[in-house]
């Protein structure tokens, strides 16, 4: 599947990450140590987590994930990470919702003890959807599930959204709240745009990129609705589940109060752009997984509140995705891993399909 090497997710040294947190831990709790300190091979490039054990007689948390703050000087995927706002989030969330939201320990904003700000929470035990390979690819552990299962994974994880747009109220995220003018789908667009603008700048701009804004705007909805408090990457590998049940959601740092359909378009699509991976590498995949209408009518089941606009919402999804897409790209780039084509909207991997929903030809 892949086109081009994986991208590298880290510039840090981890058996110095090892010695500056054991030195860190000592200023919260002393006499504790960090042990068995780890990288998960599945770290992602926007922010890092490392995994350890605290060795102390009365640890407030044996087992820890820590979440730190991209290198600034690592070519970071997004402008900021506010990780005083994620742990905030994850607060919010575990107070106001029976979501499993890992339990939060400390939050560090001084840079100095690793880098850059981190927070540390519980590690939860399970297991989670892959990306590389992805699940939609034969051989992992929910593609060899029975429809059954997987049937039940789908709900539960559509279940989860039902209830995080349900159960918080919004003037609790009115931190979250993003700059901007306008209603709150006119301020979470914006700051795509803006986001774009910081990817694209010095370099190579996305004819396809600026034609979905365009075309975005001819299919805004007329009524988005009262927002609510979305997750921003609702997606299942975002989840750990303990045999097909959620037992802990992650990645909270694009959270912001939005209409519902920010998140089910995201589920939608990031699902999508899987399984439309997957058949183009001649495998089945899972076609009828998390399909828009059951996530549809799912989500109408759970809360009352039937989706609309979802076109808009989708190729919104496919957007937001490319334009990260276009970063990972030109992050390749900066470190050799690629080099740059004449077209850039080829280093977009779903190009083909972005194309088509702007064409309004996708879901036909």
């Amino acid at each position: 599947m892949a086109t081009a090497p994986r991208p590298r997710t880290t510039t840090r040294d981890p058996e110095e990450l090892a010695r500056r947190l054991t030195a860190w831990l000592h200023t919260r709790l002393p006499g504790a140590k960090a042990v068995n300190v780890t990288v998960p091979a599945s770290n992602g490039m926007s922010s890092e987590t490392l995994l350890f054990d605290i060795e102390h007689p009365e640890p407030p948390l044996r087992a820890c994930a820590l979440r730190l703050a991209a290198d600034p000087s690592a070519y970071t995927v997004f402008p900021v990470y506010d990780m005083v706002r994620q742990y905030r989030t994850m607060a919010t969330v575990a107070r106001f919702t029976d979501l499993p939201v890992p339990k939060t320990q400390w939050l560090e904003e001084d840079p100095a003890p690793l880098g850059a700000p981190f927070f540390v929470m519980e590690r939860v035990e399970g297991r989670v959807p892959p990306d590389v390979m992805p699940y939609t690819y034969e051989g992992n552990w929910l593609h060899v599930a029975s429809d059954a299962e997987r049937e039940h994974l789908e709900a539960a994880s559509i279940g989860l959204l039902a209830r995080l747009h349900d159960q918080v109220p919004l003037e609790q995220a009115e931190f979250l709240t993003l700059s901007g003018d306008g209603d709150s789908l006119r301020r979470h667009v914006t700051a795509q745009r803006a986001y774009y603008d910081w990817v694209v700048d010095g370099l190579a701009r996305s004819p396809l990129i600026e034609r979905a804004f365009d075309r975005l705007e001819e299919l805004w909805p007329r009524d988005p609705g009262q927002p609510v408090l979305t997750w921003g990457d609702a997606r299942i590998g975002n989840v750990i589940y303990d045999g097909f049940d959620p037992v802990a959601v992650l990645d909270w740092e694009m959270a912001a109060p939005a209409p519902r359909e920010v998140d089910l378009g995201w589920t939608v699509y990031l699902h999508r752009f899987f399984q439309d991976l997957t058949e183009a590498f001649g495998q089945r995949g899972l076609p009828d997984f998390l399909r828009r209408d059951r996530i549809e009518a799912r989500y109408a089941e759970l809360t009352g509140h039937t989706p609309h606009d979802m076109d808009f919402f989708t190729l919104y999804a496919a957007l937001r995705h490319a334009i990260v897409m276009l970063r990972i790209a030109y992050r390749q780039a900066y470190f050799g891993e690629v080099t740059v084509p004449a077209d850039p909207d080829t280093l977009i991997l779903h190009h083909d399909s972005l194309r088509a929903m702007v064409q309004g030809s996708y879901w036909d």
